[in-house]
């Protein structure tokens, strides 16, 4: 497990486009060669999303030959609904880069048979031979995905209660009226997102500290299901400032030194692939 601390919001959205890009790249995709992600939604991966849409307009990453799979969606609420994930997606991601829309799948929460539509969604994943990379964000209370406090840790995609703080907290997106609020969604599970290669999960914000804490500084625990990821072999924590003001003043500084090592790595790795791809399209 890695804990990246960055000083605020918008160097840890870099640093998370950064690090996909970089692993898109390596991967050298291909049409019998699809590089699959997992993605989230929200407010955290916002800044994320934008710079990754610049590094395609600036030509210097493609999405032809990747593959996206969303964590969840919203149950009964219409596809072309402003706040349905479908939206969301397609709006602040998926429109601006030239990814092949039959190559990216979100739940679809109107469907006629909910236990199905999450069962054909394992189906396409295990397809695409797994997800190489898995990003996701966390609620206030520690939740993935739509993984609520108290769901299994070894979880799949299925229907799901979404309990009142996170309605409470999803309420801005519906005008401060919790009776527009959906009350259940369909969701990947822990187990599904355990499965992936390799797991970036994005914390920012003081109201994200105490989840931040609970996730690395105590055990694993079913109440705070990103705990759950420090059992992957291959997980990175990538926070702001903020987000650390739970944490010992001793893990922050330890983290903290490796963070800026990592950093200077990876910016310099991304600098020698711009100037490689600049000099082919040159």
């Amino acid at each position: 497990m890695r804990l990246v601390i960055l000083d605020n919001y918008d160097l840890a959205s870099e640093w998370a486009a950064k690090y996909i890009c970089n692993r898109i790249i390596q991967f050298k995709p291909g049409k019998d060669r699809y590089f699959t992600l997992g993605l989230p939604t929200g407010s955290t991966p916002l800044g994320c999303y934008k710079k990754l849409i610049e590094y395609h307009k600036n030509g210097f990453l493609s999405f032809k030959y990747v593959k996206t799979f969303n964590m969840d969606e919203y149950v009964g609420l219409p596809r072309q609904h402003p706040e349905s994930y479908h939206s969301y997606m397609w709006n602040n991601f998926f429109k601006h880069i030239d990814i092949d829309p039959n190559n990216a799948h979100i739940l679809d929460g109107n469907a006629a048979d909910l236990q199905a539509e999450c069962d054909a969604f394992e189906d396409k994943i295990k397809e695409a031979g797994g997800i190489d990379l898995f990003v996701g964000g966390i609620g206030p209370d520690g939740h993935i995905a739509f993984n609520e406090p108290g769901s299994s840790l070894v979880s799949r995609t299925r229907l799901k209660t979404l309990a009142m703080d996170t309605i409470l907290a999803n309420a801005k997106y519906f005008d401060g009226d919790l009776s527009k609020v959906p009350t259940m969604a369909l969701t990947v599970g822990v187990g599904t997102v355990m499965d992936a290669r390799e797991v970036m999960i994005l914390i920012t914000g003081a109201h994200k500290a105490f989840a931040l804490y609970k996730a690395i500084e105590e055990g694993v625990n079913h109440m705070w299901t990103v705990s759950a990821f420090q059992q992957h072999p291959q997980t990175i924590f990538v926070c702001d400032e903020d987000a650390t003001l739970e944490l010992r003043v001793k893990t922050v500084k330890y983290f903290k030194d490796s963070s800026l090592l990592v950093f200077l790595l990876l910016h310099e790795h991304f600098s020698v692939l711009r100037m490689f791809l600049s000099l082919l399209i040159s």
